[in-house]
């Protein structure tokens, strides 16, 4: 059976024709591709088995590399090697909070935000199509021939111009673009609430970049979306940057070169994983100039030092809830999304209480 039927107006399908289609999930840390196969969703892997893609890539003195290659020389070629790309789509130099937390070499152009690199002066927009074009060679691979069609998520929050910047660089990595699905009615679907008894829901998604709260109402088996809020520009990396801050002053740290830079975020985003199966997780590094950074992360410090981040995501939620004029106890389930842990609350009679618990929001940013 075909994934899909597709002919030029006035014209019958091709009869039994075989078109490929697939669905991306392009993140802001990680992403994937998957595929239906006999009715059901799978990921396709790598040739090592690995399911993800690290959404880094590096401009290298031989050429382009993507993923786990690229993510290798991220602390050793930080103005080069770029991460979490995803936060710059469709937004201008003014638009960045805090640029100097980034180790690249910016350059303010109209409409977009630009990196000099070594290969040159890159957007967002050409960065991402680099990644889906890794993904895309993945798909092809598994798929045994050329994409007809694929489906791209997006955050629920993105405005015009970042979903706009998503099909550019769709179109540029030689990717038909079916349809850009919002990332929380994509995990809702993803985790079983289409199968769900009727009702309200939440979809609580914090993922590495940006931040979406949907209320969605099941009926029949069909989704609809009462109302969405959120943040594009709150996510992991932000908690990563907190731990980051606070190792700088528990050691007591100069100014950093952008390579030392790199690598103690890399650091904080070990140790903020690692608490999510320990109550503590040591932070050790060495610095370009031999020195030592050796720091004790214990799960009530983390909760300390981003409660203020889990607090900003309150305003969304009760907007969202204000929009869909909905009360807490009207929900009846919560989806919590975040990286590679997902969860589902049912009976949330009073779920705004539910979601606050700092050590499930952890394990939610791993």
């Amino acid at each position: 059976m075909a994934l899909l039927q597709i002919s030029e107006p006035g014209e019958a399908p091709v009869p039994h024709a075989r078109k490929r289609a697939i669905g991306i999930d392009l993140g802001t840390t990680n992403s994937l591709v998957a595929t239906v196969r006999h009715g059901l969703a799978v990921v396709l892997p790598d040739t090592e088995g690995r399911p993800l893609v690290p959404s880094i890539v590096r401009y290298g003195e031989d050429g382009v590399t993507t993923g786990y290659d690229a993510m290798a020389k991220q602390a050793s070629d930080p103005q080069n090697t770029i991460v979490s790309v995803k936060r710059l789509m469709g937004r201008g130099l003014s638009d960045l909070d805090d640029d100097r937390r980034f180790p690249y070499r910016f350059v303010d152009a109209p409409g977009m935000v630009r990196i000099a690199t070594r290969a040159g002066v890159k957007s967002p927009v050409e960065i991402s199509a680099d990644i889906l074009r890794a993904l895309r060679a993945r798909a092809e691979s598994s798929l045994g021939g050329p994409i007809d069609g694929a489906v791209v998520t997006v955050p629920a929050y993105f405005d015009d111009a970042q979903r706009q910047a998503t099909k550019d660089a769709a179109t540029l990595a030689g990717l038909p673009i079916l349809r850009l699905l919002n990332e929380p009615t994509a995990a809702a679907i993803a985790y079983g609430l289409d199968n769900a008894s009727e009702g309200v829901y939440a979809v609580y998604d914090l993922g590495g970049g940006t931040f979406d709260i949907s209320i969605l109402r099941l009926s029949r088996g069909v989704f609809e979306v009462l109302a969405t809020n959120g943040d594009s520009a709150l996510g992991g990396d932000d908690f990563d940057h907190r731990v980051f801050c606070w190792i700088i002053e528990a050691a007591n740290l100069p100014p950093l070169s952008p390579a030392d830079a790199r690598l103690l975020l890399v650091k904080s985003r070990e140790a903020k994983e690692n608490l999510s199966d320990h109550d503590e997780a040591i932070v050790a590094a060495t610095l370009a100039d031999g020195s030592k950074v050796n720091a004790m992360l214990t799960r009530a410090i983390f909760t300390e030092i981003t409660a203020n981040l889990v607090n900003k995501t309150m305003q969304p939620v009760k907007r969202a809830l204000r929009d869909a004029k909905m009360a807490p106890e009207d929900v009846k389930g919560v989806v919590l999304v975040g990286g590679r842990a997902t969860s589902v609350i049912d009976d949330s009679s009073a779920w705004l209480e539910v979601v606050l618990p700092y050590e499930m929001l952890s394990r939610m940013l791993r």
